[in-house]
């Protein structure tokens, strides 16, 4: 064991459970089933295993290995670099995603203080999708994904960070933090199902404190309905 003078180095230490091969059993040399992490770095780089890592389950719990999952991981990062080249005009998050950016910055943070990588990877990706279907990223909005993504894959987001405009004085891994309101972490709207007989017949969007008998009245406002 180690032996620490004073206060130890980490608040925190974590050690991953046991990682399993695709058959559910223990890698061991003895079953000849070990996985060389350098064939995988030489395969897809350093920034996609340890990506692929931290996504692939809950630390405290046993995890499969699966080859698979790791080409997911890495079609993943190359949607983020795509989208740098995807930037599009305005200034700060657009009104169609700005609930999902704090809302990510939010569950992102939490999420790595808690040390559920995994569910923070997948709201990162559910982010970059989103964005995708609104055409692309402003400025800020991909500023901010590359920000959230820095300690999943430290070398592609630092390129990009440059990509971005930004100094070798302005180093991603020493940048602030990315913060969110709670109050724009809350959809303003809702969508809800107008049914007529059992059968949909409108989908619209309301306040998301709207009451029922406005709802209602909403509803029956509707052409469609």
């Amino acid at each position: 064991g180690l032996a620490y003078a004073g206060k130890a180095p980490f608040d925190t230490v974590c050690i991953h459970g046991i990682v399993r091969d695709s058959q559910g059993r223990k890698m061991s040399k003895s079953l000849g089933n070990v996985i060389n992490p350098d064939e995988v770095v030489d395969q897809y780089g350093a920034d996609t295993m340890r990506l692929y890592e931290m996504f692939m389950g809950d630390f405290e719990q046993a995890a499969p290995w699966q080859t698979s999952a790791i080409a997911g991981c890495n079609r993943f990062l190359d949607r983020v670099w795509a989208l740098s080249d995807k930037l599009v005009e305005g200034e700060g998050y657009r009104p169609q995603v700005e609930t999902l950016m704090h809302q990510t910055i939010k569950k992102v943070s939490a999420d790595i203080e808690g040390l559920k990588m995994n569910t923070a990877i997948a709201q990162l990706m559910t982010l970059v999708n989103a964005l995708y279907d609104n055409g692309g990223a402003t400025k800020a909005e991909f500023e901010t994904v590359v920000q959230l993504l820095n300690p999943f894959a430290p070398h592609m987001t630092e390129e990009l960070w440059e990509k971005l405009g930004h100094s070798h004085d302005e180093q991603l891994a020493y940048y602030p933090w990315p913060k969110y309101e709670e109050a724009k972490c809350v959809e303003s709207t809702v969508e809800i199902a107008v049914q007529v007989n059992g059968k949909v017949k409108a989908r619209l969007k309301v306040p998301a404190d709207i009451t029922a008998e406005d709802a209602i009245a909403t509803a029956k406002a509707d052409p469609a309905v």
